[in-house]
């Protein structure tokens, strides 16, 4: 199929590196992988921080704007067989895709959409109906955590649903020479304000508590808390954490080869794609057991998690896996295995595969 993608929150080319550009980028590879020909169809932003109605009336007159150049520009050439849109939630909804599908008669498909009702309440209301709207037209709506899946069902009973777990490439993380250094912790977060800066603020309660035992910290990632982050940090010295700022996923790739574990709190992480990249490198990973993290780790598998704020305890499943190193190598081969298995581009375009197939019938692909 030809298939129009669209990233409304941020589209794939944005400089800014983030794990919904990544997947954005993802799942147009998995689309790909299957066959199909994946074109972005508009890189217009719908984002708006706050509910203004002046704002988002601005963004909605650009999304008609968009919309009328990109039909008429398939009045010229071929139109796409499909519409797929990454991630509307109710402040980056979906202006173009679902009325251009519908005026071209094309299925439309939605993937990680998200619908909180708490923010109907919070002058959001006229953004989640539109979210609502998308939704309940779609041909199916690809849900990546359980989560997901029951917000939408309970908010929109007659949307159609699969479950399409978050994935990587993991073949970017395959088993190097290196020898990794079973002291040496690692983590790779953007350096900024809110969810992030609340788990790097846990994570350095949490070593402060295991000062005593041998350990150092790699920090990958870089953003406008970077001063405020370094100071969190600043009481263990340079001899013990290491900061390498922005990397690319090879340079990423290689330092996780080294490492023995990864630490993230991931205090109220949708999934996290930073922790599948870990695993996929044979880290285990000691984290929250919070939002979307018990979908990509298997607790007390390839992971231990924590109760949700507990410091202590958090600190504590770290010190356990310094401490029993086998117990980190068992932990490290099942972790390895689980991404490759289960959360690999390999895996996630087959699984794609059958779901689009399933909603759409082989009919429709033979046309």
């Amino acid at each position: 199929m030809n298939i129009a993608f669209y990233a409304p929150l941020k589209p794939p080319s944005h400089p800014v590196p983030s794990g919904d550009r990544l997947m954005a980028r993802q799942i147009m590879e998995a689309l790909r992988m299957a066959g199909h020909r994946v074109e972005v169809a508009s890189e217009l932003r719908s984002f708006t921080s706050t509910p203004d109605a002046e704002l988002r009336e601005t963004i909605a007159r650009q999304a008609r704007d968009e919309a009328a150049r990109l039909l008429g520009a398939w009045q010229k050439e071929p139109p796409p067989d499909l519409w797929f849109t990454y991630h509307p939630y109710y402040k980056t909804p979906d202006l173009i895709g679902a009325p251009i599908a519908q005026q071209l008669g094309i299925p439309y498909v939605t993937a990680e959409a998200s619908y909180s009702r708490r923010q109907d309440d919070n002058g959001w209301a006229d953004n989640q109906r539109l979210i609502a709207d998308a939704v309940r037209s779609a041909a199916v709506n690809l849900c990546f955590t359980e989560r997901d899946r029951i917000g939408l069902a309970e908010a929109i009973p007659d949307g159609r649903y699969e479950r399409f777990p978050p994935f990587i490439d993991a073949a970017q993380f395959e088993p190097t020479a290196a020898v990794p250094d079973p002291t040496r912790l690692i983590t790779v977060a953007m350096l900024r304000k809110g969810d992030k800066f609340d788990s790097y603020v846990m994570l350095a309660k949490a070593l402060d508590l295991i000062r005593d035992r041998n350990w150092t910290l790699t920090i990958i990632g870089d953003g406008p808390m970077r001063a405020e982050v370094r100071s969190l940090f600043s009481i263990f010295g340079d001899e013990r954490v290491t900061w390498r700022g922005e990397c690319s996923t090879s340079e990423i790739a290689a330092e996780l080869a080294t490492a023995g574990l990864y630490v993230w709190p991931g205090c109220n992480e949708a999934y996290g794609l930073a922790y599948l990249e870990a695993q996929a490198a044979g880290l285990p990973v000691v984290a929250q057991a919070t939002a979307g993290v018990p979908e990509v780790v298997m607790a007390g598998k390839t992971g231990l998690l924590t109760p949700e704020g507990d410091i202590g305890a958090y600190a504590a499943a770290i010190a356990d896996l310094l401490d029993d190193r086998n117990k980190r190598q068992i932990m490290a081969d099942a972790a390895r295995d689980f991404v490759h298995r289960e959360h690999s581009l390999t895996a996630a375009s087959k699984l794609l595969e059958i779901i689009l197939r399933k909603h759409l019938g082989d009919t429709y692909y033979e046309r």
